[in-house]
């Protein structure tokens, strides 16, 4: 339990960092893409920016395994984390410095108990379809016969991709790039998929509690029908009985209504 609480506050402190992290290898990965022409230095310091970036995510999940108290457990639980953190190694492509960079941000952005299912998707849309239009800009704009050729025509294909209208108007020509159209295709229906559940459960959890509030409304006024009932049915048996005599002087009761005395008790 302390090694897990040590995680845990690890987790906690690095969320933040670690997220400025992931905005600035944002910027790292956009300049080189919008900015072709960029001098060489501005080049370099963009993929040092980047390699920084995956190390420390690289770093993060290091020390969250050494601090695991399972560590086995730990590794097949967060196999994805794992993915992300080797990706890069396999061939040093920026784009998969990038998908392995989302994947990370992504973990790690759920794990935030501050971070709220809405902000978390509305967040994930704008990242896709930023990352998406950078991505397949980069891949399609040298390509013969491609007709994605600037980041307006890569954020509307990555707009209408994500929300599978696909006008048809921009498509990408590459094998590089219909990859990344399926995966934003599914990161977008996974997405409205999440916007939509979350919207019915909204309702749902509404309506639950309106019919909550309804029948504890309904019981109360049924409670009072049956105090009502029984304050009447005590007043009809106080009518029925009739108004008693009250007694005389000396505690001898008073006369009857017809003028004669009451017999005392144990006359004959």
């Amino acid at each position: 339990m302390k090694d897990e609480s040590r995680q845990v506050r690890w987790e906690r402190r690095t969320q933040v960092p670690l997220l400025l992290l992931a905005v600035t290898f944002a910027v790292a990965y956009a300049v080189p893409i919008v900015a072709p022409d960029a001098s060489p230095a501005v080049q370099r310091a963009c993929l040092h920016a980047e390699w920084v970036v995956w190390g420390a995510f690289a770093l993060d999940y290091c020390v969250r395994l050494r601090l695991a108290e399972h560590r086995w457990l730990f590794v097949r639980t967060h196999w994805l984390d794992l993915a992300a953190v080797l990706l890069p190694l396999i061939q040093p492509l920026r784009l998969l410095r990038l998908v392995s960079t989302l994947l990370l941000v992504g973990r790690r952005a759920r794990m935030a108990p501050q971070v709220h299912l809405t902000t978390y998707v509305a967040g994930s849309v704008v990242g896709l379809m930023m990352f998406g239009s950078l991505a397949v800009l980069s891949v399609e704009r040298d390509a013969p016969g491609g007709n994605i050729k600037n980041l307006g025509d890569a954020v509307w294909w990555s707009f209408t991709t994500m929300t599978t209208v696909g006008y048809g108007d921009h498509s990408p020509t590459t094998g590089l790039g219909r990859v990344l159209a399926v995966g934003l295709m599914l990161s977008g229906i996974a997405l409205l998929g999440v916007v939509t559940a979350n919207i019915a459960a909204w309702f749902i959890s509404r309506f639950e509690r309106d019919d909550q509030v309804e029948r504890a409304q309904l019981a109360a006024i049924r409670e009072l029908q049956g105090e009502v009932r029984a304050l009447r049915a005590e007043l009809g048996a106080l009518s029925a009985a009739g108004p008693a005599a009250p007694p005389g002087p000396g505690g001898v009761p008073a006369q009857a209504a017809d003028g004669t005395a009451p017999e005392p008790a144990g006359a004959a």
